[in-house]
């Protein structure tokens, strides 16, 4: 099959093991800023934060909170070129829904007048949110399709990357709980390039046959 989509796919991998000295570039980190940014959200509802760790200091915070567990993943952390802190609203409110419809109407996709219209379309989120408020099952699902937009995005350009579902989010949480202002980060991503004695950089592409996971009816 000639597509450089599927290219891209059978491209990426889960690296195991970063060059440290391997920075990605300002010109790509700008594109990869601006690709989290136009990710795709239920109602448009953006609701998410993405912490991006690139100094040393920052970095060696993030090496820290492996202190328990997850030991594995711990050498990303101060390795990688950077690390991407993907982070939910577990409280996402009406309000906050209103501040996306006001940059709609900045950015010319609506006018004034059909503001109230838009802002009923939180009623979606509303079958999703518990009395208290909370709806973070929903905010967490958008916030994957962040994290999918991403690893395609990486692949484009190029840049390795590792998903991290394994690290401890109650001291990520903690401390990291300035930059994250009360969201929950559930995952990171690091990004960077990988180094000879990654050992997954050259084995073949592996995955179930069309035929076990897509039915045409």
């Amino acid at each position: 099959m000639n597509s450089p989509i599927i290219d891209d796919l059978t491209w990426r991998y889960t690296t195991k093991s970063y060059e440290p000295t391997k920075k990605i570039s300002a010109e790509n980190m700008a594109i990869i800023e601006e690709a989290l940014r136009l990710s795709a959200s239920s109602i448009n509802s953006q609701p998410w934060r993405f912490i991006i760790l690139e100094s040393d200091e920052a970095k060696q915070r993030f090496s820290n909170t492996f202190a328990n567990k997850f030991f594995p993943n711990k050498p990303h952390a101060t390795n990688a070129s950077h690390i991407i802190l993907f982070a939910h609203n577990t409280h996402y409110s009406k309000q906050d829904f209103e501040a996306v419809i006001d940059q709609n109407i900045l950015d010319g996709r609506l006018t004034e007048d059909k503001k109230d219209d838009a802002v009923s379309k939180f009623s979606f989120a509303d079958l999703y949110t518990e009395p208290n408020g909370y709806n973070a099952n929903w905010t967490k699902a958008q916030l994957y399709l962040a994290f999918g937009n991403m690893l395609h995005v990486l692949a484009r350009l190029k840049i390795d990357s590792t998903p991290l579902e394994g690290i401890d989010i109650q001291l990520v949480e903690k401390e990291f709980s300035q930059e994250l202002e009360g969201f929950s980060c559930p995952v990171a991503l690091a990004i960077g390039y990988h180094d000879e004695s990654d050992f997954n950089a050259k084995l073949p592409k592996s995955r179930l046959p069309a035929e076990k996971v897509i039915k045409k009816i």
